[in-house]
């Protein structure tokens, strides 16, 4: 079977109360059988991952069933080794404490010497070499070896038979490689250090199952296992004493499951299972373990949309396109809820949607593709008006061709368009933003946005490096700063502003009448009092030069020219600070330009039931789509996020990357949702406002703002 991670996995065992009526879900390659749909993809989805591993040939990074296929072919190519092989080589394996390299080298080498019945290989005749076929092993009268072999033409066919002897042959490489000996010992294998034959196999071709004498002492034989002794030091107990080095059997104590209990063993051992784990790791496995923080329950998202549950990803992806190419479609940007809203409204000549219409029709003309073809034979004119705009979309469905749209034409056609079901609506607008899609100016638009990513990508890197440069030779400098003023450790005047700090105290000093040549006296005196070895003399002396130059320097120096010092210090500060704003100026730019240049809209990421997160920079919501994609909701406020981001385990490779881009993005999420906030507060305000005047002043309906797609205008639309 194939290793999850390298580890064993055991598959889920069928259901012993199955009816053979039952209705279940069986996975095709595995023929695992559940009766809940969820864990029925979640299985399939574990075995869709590259996390599988070949039990036989090695090969990692597969899909479960690549694995089973894997298995399958390099079982067949082990079951092609010769018979007569097949002894020595298990011979050499049976407890073999090798690595698995190594001992596929050793048994290569040793069958290189091994010549059996079948093998080709060339042979010596008359002073030349020709090809020939191994048919027998024999021995002759004194008992050396002779082969029995047939000469074979080019076309390896047989001309003669021949006896001959080992150095008459010339040996070649074997027929099969390392990794077909690695396979094979896998295959024959049931455990590692040491290596140990299957019972049967070993049986078959007559390989001892007795343990040699050097592993008595470490392992033993327990219902036909082997199994090895467990010590603990710890507690000074363990599972089953063996025999010492001259053989003689210490006998049984009692074991560690016997005085802790079975419960607490398993515990432990469990413990120690989890502390082995390598995270992150697939989030369905991932166990509760005592070391994890508190979670928080993550609220329930909301629901309240007005199209059909399953047209809420249409809708996203029509509104998103629009608003992300509505320069290129001159097309002015209008909210996810307004646009909601024109979709449900049952008003035919609504202004969003006939300008959106309008909009990806007049790009399809600018194309100059088929449909522009179908305007031109039909003689319509070149601009689409709020009359005409029917007209222009029933010439696309009439180009379109396509069964399901011919329903919704007579319903255009007579003027009724807005009385045509949602669904119906974004089938349209799905099908016109797939023609757009494959436009060349759609296309051209990608490109270029494409190309200014790659440029701003390397200034970015270029920066990046021009700062480390200059920050090397920065370093460079106050290196050698320090060597030259006699500190080449670093332990004295590592910089500029600490020079700065030195020559302002020192002439601050001499101008109040302490003169430094004084105070450095007056040390030296109070520790020569105190020190009768003369060691400071000695290193004071040593350095009197230096000290006596610097502080003759110092001495020189005017108040006025202190000061100079000082205020030059606090400008290398403040410029350091400004360079520092400015990094990050620079930081935010580059990702503003970025996000200018709209390519495609990612998921966040997904949670462990592979639940996907949406959320787009227009709208500030975090929307969910479902793993069938037929249920939507969405997280509106900044609590709703926490609670979210404070459910996310970590240890799964799936929520832990989706927290990596919440984190990533979490400034701005929650800078959109408190704007969308702000703003709902508004409208509710406002319909208050409305609702409280009386009924003579009351204003007209179109002021209301929950009737603000009503009111849309396209500022961008094309004269």
């Amino acid at each position: 079977m194939p290793l999850y991670k390298r580890k064993p996995f055991s598959l889920v065992e069928v259901p012993n109360d199955l009816d053979p009526k039952e209705l279940v879900f069986q996975i095709r390659f595995t023929k695992e059988i559940f009766r809940d749909y969820q864990e029925y993809l979640n299985r399939i989805n574990l075995y869709r991952q590259r996390l599988w591993t070949c039990k036989i040939s090695g090969k990692s990074n597969l899909t479960y069933e690549e694995a089973l296929v894997s298995e399958k072919r390099a079982i067949e190519k082990v079951q092609q080794f010769p018979q007569e092989l097949m002894a020595p080589m298990l011979s050499i394996i049976q407890f073999s404490m090798l690595p698995l390299r190594d001992l596929a080298d050793k048994i290569a080498l040793k069958l290189q010497e091994c010549l059996f019945a079948g093998l080709e290989l060339y042979g010596r005749k008359e002073a030349g070499v020709f090809l020939c076929r191994i048919i027998k092993t024999l021995h002759d009268s004194s008992g050396k070896k002779q082969y029995k072999i047939a000469w074979l033409d080019k076309d390896k066919e047989v001309v003669g038979y021949d006896l001959v002897y080992d150095e008459d042959l010339i040996k070649r490489k074997l027929p099969f490689s390392r990794e077909m000996v690695k396979s094979f010992i896998r295959e024959s294998t049931y455990r590692n250090a040491p290596w140990v034959l299957h019972g049967r196999l070993a049986e078959k071709h007559g390989i001892s199952t007795h343990l040699p004498d050097e592993l008595k002492s470490k392992f033993y034989f327990q219902n036909g296992t082997l199994i090895s002794y467990k010590k603990n030091r710890k507690n000074g107990e363990e599972e089953m004493d063996g025999e010492d080095e001259s053989g003689k059997n210490k006998g049984k104590k009692r074991t560690e499951r016997e005085k802790v209990g079975a419960s607490q063993m398993e515990e432990r051992n469990g413990l120690k299972r989890l502390e082995a784990i390598k995270y992150p790791i697939e989030d369905l496995l991932v166990q509760p373990c005592p070391d994890d923080p508190i979670f928080t329950e993550r609220a329930s998202p909301s629901r309240d949309f007005k199209v059909p549950m399953d047209c809420v990803g249409e809708l996203l992806m029509i509104w998103d396109f629009c608003s992300s190419f509505s320069r290129l479609l001159h097309l002015s940007p209008f909210s996810l809820e307004d646009f909601e809203n024109a979709v449900c409204h049952r008003e035919s000549n609504l202004t969003l949607i006939v300008e959106c219409h309008s909009a990806l029709l007049r790009l399809l003309i600018k194309d100059n593709g088929e449909y522009a073809s179908t305007i031109v034979k039909r003689k319509r004119k070149s601009k689409i008006t709020l009359i005409t705009w029917r007209e222009y979309l029933c010439d696309f469905l009439d180009m379109n061709n396509s069964p399901k749209f011919r329903p919704y034409m007579a319903t255009i056609k007579r003027g009724h368009y807005g009385l045509l079901d949602t669904h119906a609506k974004l089938e349209i607008f799905g099908e016109l933003l797939n023609c757009a899609l494959e436009t060349d100016l759609i296309r051209e638009q990608l490109d270029e946005y494409i190309g200014q990513w790659q440029k701003i990508g390397s200034t970015r890197r270029g920066e990046a490096l021009e700062e480390a440069k200059r920050r090397r030779e920065e370093q460079e400098r106050l290196k050698a700063e320090s060597e030259l003023n006699g500190f080449p450790n670093g332990n004295g005047l590592n910089s500029s502003g600490n020079n700065v700090g030195v020559l302002v105290n020192n002439t601050h000093n001499k101008q109040n009448g302490v003169a430094e040549s004084e105070k450095t006296d007056h040390v030296s005196k109070k520790r020569g009092s105190s020190q009768t070895d003369g060691a400071f003399r000695k290193r004071t002396k040593k350095h009197k030069g230096k000290d006596e130059h610097m502080l003759e320097d110092v001495q020189h120096i005017s108040k006025k020219e202190a000061q100079k010092i000082a205020l030059k210090h606090t400008e290398t500060v403040e410029r350091e600070e400004i360079e520092m704003s400015s990094k990050e100026q620079r930081k935010q730019h580059y990702e503003t330009e970025m996000e200018k240049r709209f390519i495609r809209t990612n998921p966040l990421g997904k949670d462990r039931h592979h639940n996907r997160y949406w959320w787009f920079r227009r709208d500030g919501r975090i929307f969910i789509e479902s793993l069938d994609h037929k249920m939507w909701g969405y997280y509106g406020t900044k609590e709703e996020l926490d609670a979210l981001m404070g459910s996310l385990n970590r240890k799964g490779e799936r929520e832990r990357a989706l927290q990596t881009q919440l984190d990533k993005f979490y400034g701005k999420i929650c800078s959109g949702l408190q704007k969308r906030l702000k703003h709902s507060a508004d409208k509710i305000a406002l319909e208050e406002a409305v609702l409280r005047r009386s009924t003579r002043v009351r204003a007209p309906p179109r002021d209301n703002p929950a009737d603000a797609f009503l009111r849309y205008v396209n500022k961008w639309k094309e004269d």
